[in-house]
Parts: structure tokens; sequence; C-alpha cells
């Protein structure tokens, strides 16, 4: 078996930068882009550094909320619209990203302020990261047929099911569609004989080497739920299909990760081969739902990831503070 790679260094943010960074992590939906602008405007010298692995891609904004050319004029913003849709992207390569920006604004006399909900990568920041065994590509196609099988047969969620066989905790913080990490995370049990997680499960900086302000926002389920079908109803009423029909198009296609994004595998879905396909009033009442069910469901997973991580610190929101009040929960905790 092949045994257990060890997490690179090279690309691990200095402890000195990192100790400098303040993070805002939460569920989707939870106002962290508001929350983000308002403490760079009461601070002055922070940078926004996504954590978010789809606003990576360029000509994806509607479906991921992507913050709007005048927020990101507003404050210089990092990591969104870096890679092509047709592109893939791993967590390492992030993480370099990562450290690139971190040292080009802690080297202008800013902090780097980091924004988002992808869990992986906010652990992969705090700790470093795991490459794992080299890709096995029998493996991948083997599990990829049987993947393409099964969903022929009307069950979508045989990865899945083959992962929470395996590793349990992997299966509870990858998305049932995100099929390419599904894949790797069983690969990595086949070929290691152990679950991912535990290959993954660095453990954090001693305490005093750990940055300081590291929170989430943890408002009340049915608050962010209404939040979450509210976003929906607001990307589809302002271009979403639009938007997929044109990356659908496009000569260079959409990658596996890519077209995997919330939001944009259900509308896929929907049009089929055919981006120009018209939709009728009920299969958009269906894809709609279908979207803000599974957004409500990854939001969960992202709470309980960040609730996990120690290094979290959550900022518990009862559901009727605005962005400006929930900043100032921010800055109390910054003195």
């Amino acid at each position: 078996m092949t045994s257990f790679s060890e997490p690179d260094q090279s690309q691990s943010i200095p402890i000195e930068i990192l100790r400098q960074c303040i993070f805002l992590a939460g569920p989707t939906a939870s106002g962290k882009t508001d929350v983000s602008l308002l403490l760079a405007e009461r601070l002055g010298n922070l940078e926004i550094v996504s954590l978010d692995s789809m606003t990576l891609y360029r000509g994806m904004d509607v479906g991921t909320a992507k913050p709007s050319r005048r927020q990101r004029d507003a404050v210089p913003h990092h990591l969104i619209d870096i890679i092509d849709p047709e592109a893939e992207f791993s967590v390492a390569e992030y993480l370099t990203a990562a450290r690139s920006a971190c040292e080009e604004i802690t080297a202008r006399g800013h902090r780097p302020l980091f924004v988002g909900g992808t869990g992986l990568y906010l652990r992969s920041v705090l700790r470093g990261v795991f490459e794992g065994p080299p890709a096995d590509w029998s493996i991948r196609d083997r599990l990829e047929q049987q993947a393409k099988d099964a969903a022929s047969r009307g069950d979508h969620y045989w990865l899945m099911r083959q992962l929470e066989k395996v590793d349990s905790e992997s299966a509870l913080r990858l998305h049932p569609n995100d099929q390419r990490r599904l894949i790797r995370a069983i690969e990595v049990y086949e070929l290691t004989g152990q679950p991912l997680s535990k290959q993954q499960n660095q453990p954090a900086l001693p305490v005093d080497q750990r940055p300081p302000h590291v929170y989430w926002l943890d408002p009340s389920r049915d608050w962010l739920h209404d939040r979450i079908n509210r976003r929906v109803e607001q990307m589809l009423d302002v271009g979403l299909i639009e938007e997929v029909r044109f990356l659908m198009g496009r000569p260079q296609g959409m990658s596996h990760t890519a077209r995997q994004g919330l939001g944009y595998k259900e509308v896929i879905d929907a049009l089929g081969d055919d981006a120009s396909a018209e939709l009728s009033a009920q299969q958009l009442a269906e894809v709609q739902e279908l979207i803000q069910t599974r957004t409500r469901q990854f939001a969960k997973r992202q709470t309980t990831w960040f609730r996990n991580l120690e290094e979290c610190s959550p900022i518990t929101l009862k559901g009727d503070e605005s962005p400006a009040d929930i900043t100032e929960l921010v800055l109390a905790r910054l003195k």
C-alpha cells in the first residue's frame, strides 16, 4: 500500500503572515460578502482573499453570487476570476495562490481578509495540505463508469454511498454531486487502505501560533433557509439560465468541477445536451426547488465543517441582525 504523504510546507503560508490574517467563513447566504466590505471600510487596510472554490471561475458570476465589479473596485479582491471554466484547480494550487496573494498584501502593509465558505480551502490555509498518492486512472475510470451505470438506473448517489462505507467523514463534507472529489476519496482509500479524511487530518497549529482571528457566521437555520430560498429565486430572475447557456456553448466547454457547481448542475441537467432548449414553467419551478433543496443541504454540511474545525470561533446570529450589526460583532472580537 502507498504510504501517507506529508504536508507540503513549501506551499503553506508562513506563520508570521498567517497570524496577520483575518478569516470570515460561514455557510452560503449567511451575509459574508456584505460584512467583509463593511469591515474593509471600517478598518481601512484590508484586502479580501476569496475562500470559495467556484468564484475562481471566470464567467460564473450569477450562480456563485460573486461580488460585483463595483464591490471589487471599492475593495481589492484576490483569487476571483483567475481560471477559465474548462480548468480544474486543486487544493494545493489554491494554497499556492493564497500564499502569493498574502505575501503581496502584507508587503503593501495591508492585512488579508479571507472570506468564503469552502471549508477545505480554509483548513488548507490553516494547516497545510496533503497531496496524497498519485492518481490511478484505472481506479478512476472504473469508478466513473460504475457511477455512470448507476445514474442510468436512476441512482445518482451511488458514489456517495460507496464513500460512506469507507470514509464517512469525507462523505459528510463532500457534495453528492462532486463526482471528482468523491472518486478521489474512494481512490485514496483503495490505494492506501486508510480514509482520506484521516490522512488529511493534520493537527492544528499550537494555540500560541494560530491566527487569532478565525471566525464563522453561525445563523439560525430558519433565517438561513429563507435567505437561501430568496437568493436562488433572485439568481434565476437575473439570468442564471442564460449564464449556463453561455458557458455550455463555449467551444472549450466546462470542466467537471465547474459543471458540478450548485445551480449550474441542476440547470445543465434540465437543459440536457441542448443549451438552447426552452424550459417550461413547470421545469423552471422544479429547477428552482431542486437548487434550493440542495443548497440548504450544502449549508448544513458547511455548518458541520466549521463547527468541527477547532480554530474557528462562531459568531452566533439570531437572524434579526443587519450587516452593520454583524460587522460590529466581528469588530468586537478583533479588539
